[in-house]
């Protein structure tokens, strides 16, 4: 039989061993949380100075996971993996090219024009822009009283500019540019005609054979998950310009396919994309047009087509499972146009939206994508 001496010094070091891996496992949790921020700030600052090798990694990753099912479709049909690929990149190069110089010679048309047009609005409107005019006369006038002072015209300011500098600067962006698009392309075929070979690789190192099965499963179903929203929405997208185009010409519009082009285009930013595209519609609808009615009906037209795209077509083809947090939808948006400019915009949803699906497929990660929930 023990003595109690014994029995005491046991429970109490029993005790004290139950006690401390608690207080060990907080400290160490307490420790890793400024190690979890300082990563988090290291990486955003080398995203940010390092864009020129990152931002085009990104871009390629968002073109392949959207082009992923045209590559499967053709593999379905005993294509190579590589020749698809090549294929699928082709022809979406051909379509740019083509998409580009098709609506924008239009587009540098109207631009070139709209400057003369503009002070014509004035004369256009007249009527409608009378009272604001006059109100400004009188308030400039009551500004004036009491000033026994004319005014004297200044000299103007003279501005000298450095030619030299501003070529150079444009040369190097040109270049930066023509890099970042090239690099992207190249990454955009690699990762289409690698196939499955990540998640082979993945499988690989996992220890036993059922986390094996669980790697390939989540990286198979995200993959998918990725592919098909980002494929989605393009064809939404897409439409939406179609749409927009027929809507124009039936109003009479101006280079309708080039309004609807910019309409698709101004449709994958969050928030001010669509408002962006009603101001510039508005704009060419008031220069087109002889009256306030007739240069409204674009705008109608683009507002109509805007809320049976937000409200009915995009909740019917994705449901409850890509819906996003509009305040984080804000927050992304905002923060990745100041990291990468408008490329950064455009890839803000499309990264939230594969964030969300990673983690509601990791355990650990799941109170993440119930944040990004609606």
């Amino acid at each position: 039989m023990k003595s109690p001496g014994l029995i005491d010094h046991g429970s109490n070091h029993t005790a004290t061993g139950d006690t401390s891996r608690p207080v060990n496992d907080a400290a160490f949790s307490s420790a890793r949380t400024p190690l979890i921020f300082l990563a988090l700030f290291a990486g955003i600052g080398f995203a940010y100075f390092a864009w020129e090798v990152v931002l085009p990694f990104f871009v390629a990753w968002v073109a392949s996971m959207t082009l992923k099912p045209l590559v499967t479709w053709l593999r379905a049909r005993h294509f190579p993996a590589a020749l698809a690929a090549a294929l699928v990149v082709v022809c979406l190069i051909v379509l740019v090219t083509a998409g580009i110089s098709w609506l924008g010679r239009p587009a540098v048309e109207w631009a070139n024009s709209a400057p003369e047009k503009i002070p014509q609005l004035k004369q256009k409107f007249q009527k409608f822009t009378q009272p604001f005019t006059r109100f400004s006369a009188v308030a400039s006038s009551v500004g004036s009283l009491g000033s026994g002072q004319t005014p004297t015209n200044a000299p103007p300011a003279v501005t000298v500019k450095d030619d030299d500098h501003m070529m150079g600067a444009m040369f190097t962006w040109t270049r930066s540019l023509l890099g970042g698009i090239i690099e992207a392309i190249v990454l955009t075929f690699l990762l289409l005609a690698s196939g499955d070979s990540f998640m082979h690789k993945l499988a690989h190192v996992m220890p036993n054979l059922k986390q094996k099965k669980r790697a390939v499963e989540i990286s198979r179903e995200v993959q998918h998950s990725i592919s098909r929203y980002l494929f989605t929405v393009s064809l939404i997208n897409g439409g939406f310009g179609c749409a927009a185009a027929l809507g124009f010409w039936a109003v009479k519009m101006p280079n309708p396919a080039m309004w609807g082009g910019v309409a698709a285009v101004l449709n994958f930013l969050p928030f001010f994309g669509p408002a962006m595209g009603m101001i510039i519609v508005g704009l060419a609808g008031l220069i087109a047009f002889d009256t306030v009615g007739a240069a409204l009906l674009p705008v109608g037209v683009y507002i109509l087509l805007h809320m049976a795209e937000s409200y009915v077509i995009t909740p019917f083809a994705f449901g409850q499972r890509f819906r996003l947090n509009q305040v984080v939808i804000f927050v992304a948006f905002i923060f990745f146009a100041w990291l990468w400019g408008i490329i950064g915009a455009l890839l803000a949803v499309p990264l939230l939206v594969s964030l969300k699906v990673i983690c509601e497929r990791v355990p650990s990660l799941v109170p993440v994508a119930e944040f990004l929930s609606p």
